[in-house]
């Protein structure tokens, strides 16, 4: 399997509710994506502070915003789907709707962080 065929079939399985939703919004999401975006800000700040072009560092700064995008509309997809006629369980769907108010917040935050 090439790199390209596992990173269409990681997107592919995140926007057709093919990860569980815990996995999604705990791992990919607050962990992982957080990870990137505090990485990515530490480098535009590294690049700020060498005196490079504005440009250059805004588009650093915000070139995660796409996949935090997908990672939020992800996570919102997987929690309708758990929340669906199947899910009886009034845990169940409070817990989708807990983690759909989580990515929103978190979307939010590292966007303006």
């Amino acid at each position: 399997m090439t790199i390209m065929s596992r990173v269409a079939a990681f997107f592919r399985s995140r926007w057709l509710g093919g990860v569980p939703l815990d996995r999604l919004f705990w791992r990919d999401m607050v962990v992982v994506g957080t990870a990137i975006n505090i990485a990515l800000s530490v480098a535009a700040l590294i690049l700020l502070g060498l005196k490079l072009p504005l440009a250059l560092v805004l588009a650093v700064h915000f070139a995660p915003v796409p996949y935090n995008i997908f990672l939020t509309f992800a996570v919102w997809r997987t929690a309708g789907k758990s929340s669906g006629a199947k899910a009886s369980l009034m845990t169940l769907g409070a817990k989708a709707s807990l983690m759909t108010l989580g990515a929103t917040l978190w979307l939010i935050l590292v966007v303006v962080a």
